[in-house]
């Protein structure tokens, strides 16, 4: 009985590990703390501005998280321009592939992440050790040395 049991456990525990994927309900791209949705409405060459960005991290498929310039469906490296006559923040166009671009419209504000205050820290960090630095540097001046 004991060991038809443990078996029970033992089957079940490894029937129910299994690792699942999620299922996105729509392609996005996140540029400069904004999700935007990839529409299938493709973009004429002539309507395509400058290069405004690239995607730089994947979204991770098990737990939905993002962060920075990241996307759900496009590699690394592909590539974000402006629209011209769009307002960069209602509208870009992701490069599909080349020489093709579909239009991305803005849905909402990406969730926070700490490596987005990162810059701020580190810059901080430095300021405080330039500030002891020259601190150190001005009051030696200052001291009277004994001859």
């Amino acid at each position: 009985m004991k060991k038809g049991l443990l078996l029970f456990l033992i089957c079940f525990t490894v029937a129910t590990s299994t690792s699942y994927a999620l299922s996105w309900a729509y392609k996005f791209v996140v540029w400069e703390g904004g999700v935007y949705e990839v529409t299938e409405e493709f973009m004429a060459a002539s309507d395509i501005g400058e290069k405004i960005g690239e995607v730089k991290r994947m979204a991770d498929d098990r737990t939905g998280a993002y962060y920075g310039d990241a996307s759900n469906y496009y590699e690394k490296g592909t590539r974000y321009y402006a629209i011209k006559g769009i307002d960069s923040g209602t509208a870009i166009a992701v490069e599909e592939q080349q020489d093709m671009w579909v239009k991305a419209v803005y849905l909402h504000e990406a969730p926070f992440h700490w490596t987005d205050i990162l810059p701020y820290i580190l810059m901080g960090i430095a300021a405080f050790f330039l500030f002891i630095v020259l601190s150190l540097r001005y009051a030696s001046k200052k001291e009277p040395r004994d001859q």
